[in-house]
C-alpha cells in the first residue's frame, strides 16, 4: 500500500464517524494548546519577575556603611563620602558605566492646605542612569547644577500631582525646603515599580547632593551605587569596591558591598522549576489524550474486524493494515495538535491586540507541541494498529 492510499482510507474512516473523530481529537486540542499557553505564561512570568528585580538597575553593586552596635559610637569619618564615590569612579573607570551616591533627609512642604513630610534625596547626574529613572517632564540634574550648587529640584510624578493637580504644571514652580525656595526643573518616576523597597518613595524630592550637604548634620552616602559594564564584571567590581572603602577608612570599619546576582540567579532557578512543573502537567494532559486515541482506535479495530478480514483475504499484507491504522491515529493526533497550536497562539495574540501587554510566544514551544502531537499519535497508535495487522483472516471474516 502506498502512503497516499493509507491517508485516503484513513480520511474516509474518520469522515464516517465525524463526532467520534472530533471528540477524540478534542483532547489533543486541549493538551497541545495548554503546552503552548503554559510555556508562554512561564516566559512572561519569568521576564516580569526578572524585570522587577532589575528595577533598581542593571548590573548594580551597592555599598554602604554598616551602623555599629549600641555600645560602639560610629565616627563621622567612617561614613561613605562623595570622595569615596570619586575614588571608585577613577579606579574602576574601565569596568563601570557610572557610580553615584545618595544622601537622604526629610522636610515638610505645603500639599493642598496642609504641611506634609516628604523625603529629600541628594544625588548627582549619574543617578538617573544607574537607577533607571524616567523623566516625565522637564529635565534631570546636570553637572552644572552640582558644580554651581543650583537650588533646583525634581518631584516624583505622584508628589507633583498631589501638589499641583497635573504633574506638567509643576515645572518652574517654587517649593520651599529647609527654609529656602527651590525651582522645580522636572518630574520623574522609576522605570519599574519597586513598591517602596528602594530609597525613592511616593513623595520624594531630588536635589543636587552638593546642596543637600549643607542641610545635613554629617555627610553620609547611603548607599553608593555602581553599575558594572557587563554581568560577568559584577563580582570583581564588588570586591574592588570593598577594598577601596576599607583602604580609605579606619581599620575595622564595617562596610557591606552587595549585588543582585544571587537574587537574579535564584529567580531564574525558581522560574525554571515552575516552568518544568507546568510543562509536566501539560504533558500529562497529552498522555491522557493519547490514551483516549488508543482506546478509540482499539474500539475501531473491533468494529472493523470484518473489513480487515476482507482486505487480508483479497491480498492486503499485515504491513498495509498496520500502516492504515497507524496513519489514522496520527491523523487524529496531528489534526487535534494543529488546532491546539492555533488556539494556543491565538490567546496571547488576542491579549496583545486588546491590551498593551507584550506576551512572548516561543517558537520552540510550537515546535515541541507539534512534535509531541506526532509522537503521541505514533506511540499510542501502535498497539491498535499492531492488533489489527495480526488478526487471523479466517476468524476476522467470521466475526459478526
Amino acid at each position: 500500500m502506498f502512503l497516499g492510499e493509507a491517508f485516503r482510507f484513513s480520511a474516509q474512516a474518520l469522515r464516517a464517524n465525524p463526532i467520534r473523530s472530533f471528540l477524540t481529537g478534542l483532547g489533543m486540542v486541549i493538551g497541545t494548546a495548554s503546552v503552548i499557553l503554559v510555556v508562554t505564561i512561564s516566559l512572561t512570568s519569568r521576564d516580569y519577575i526578572l524585570e522587577q528585580i532589575e528595577g533598581i538597575g542593571s548590573n548594580i553593586v551597592f555599598a554602604y556603611y554598616v551602623t555599629s552596635g549600641p555600645t560602639v559610637t560610629s565616627a563621622d569619618a567612617d561614613y561613605v563620602k562623595m570622595t569615596d564615590v570619586e575614588a571608585v569612579r577613577q579606579d574602576l573607570a574601565a569596568d563601570i558605566v557610572a557610580a553615584t551616591g545618595v544622601m537622604s533627609s526629610f522636610d515638610r512642604v505645603l500639599i493642598g492646605s496642609r504641611q506634609r513630610e516628604v523625603k529629600v534625596i541628594g544625588t548627582d547626574q549619574e543617578y538617573r542612569a544607574v537607577r533607571n529613572i524616567v523623566i516625565s517632564s522637564g529635565r534631570f540634574l546636570d553637572s552644572s547644577d552640582l558644580a554651581l550648587r543650583e537650588k533646583v529640584i525634581l518631584l516624583t510624578d505622584a508628589l507633583a500631582a498631589r501638589m499641583y493637580g497635573v504633574r506638567a504644571t509643576a515645572l518652574h514652580r517654587k517649593v520651599r525646603l529647609f527654609g529656602i525656595e527651590f525651582t522645580v526643573i522636572g518630574t520623574f518616576h522609576e522605570r519599574v515599580e519597586t513598591f517602596g523597597q528602594s530609597e525613592i518613595e511616593r513623595d520624594t524630592v531630588l536635589m543636587p547632593i552638593t546642596v543637600l550637604r549643607y542641610f545635613a548634620p554629617v555627610e553620609r552616602i547611603d548607599p553608593m551605587y555602581v553599575q558594572a559594564r557587563r554581568p560577568e564584571q559584577v563580582e570583581r567590581v564588588a570586591a574592588r569596591i570593598q577594598e577601596i572603602l576599607e583602604s580609605r577608612h579606619r581599620p575595622g570599619a564595617p562596610y557591606r558591598v552587595e549585588t543582585l546576582t544571587a537574587i537574579l540567579e535564584a529567580a531564574k532557578n525558581i522560574s525554571l522549576i515552575l516552568s518544568l512543573v507546568l510543562v509536566l502537567v501539560s504533558a500529562i494532559t497529552l498522555v491522557i489524550s493519547g490514551i483516549g486515541i488508543m482506546n478509540i482506535m482499539l474500539v475501531t479495530v473491533t468494529e472493523r474486524t470484518r473489513e480487515i478480514g476482507v482486505r487480508l483475504a483479497v491480498g492486503a499484507s499485515a504491513r498495509d493494515i498496520l500502516m492504515q491504522f497507524l496513519v489514522e491515529a496520527m491523523l487524529v493526533s496531528l489534526a487535534g495538535g494543529s488546532v491546539g497550536i492555533l488556539a494556543g497562539v491565538a490567546v496571547p495574540l488576542s491579549v496583545e491586540l486588546f491590551t498593551d501587554i507584550s506576551i512572548p510566544i516561543s517558537p520552540v514551544a510550537i515546535a515541541v507541541a507539534f512534535g509531541v502531537s506526532c509522537l503521541v499519535g505514533l506511540v499510542f497508535g501502535i498497539l491498535p494498529a499492531n492488533r489489527a495487522a495480526h488478526l487471523n483472516p479466517t476468524e476476522a471474516l467470521r466475526y459478526e
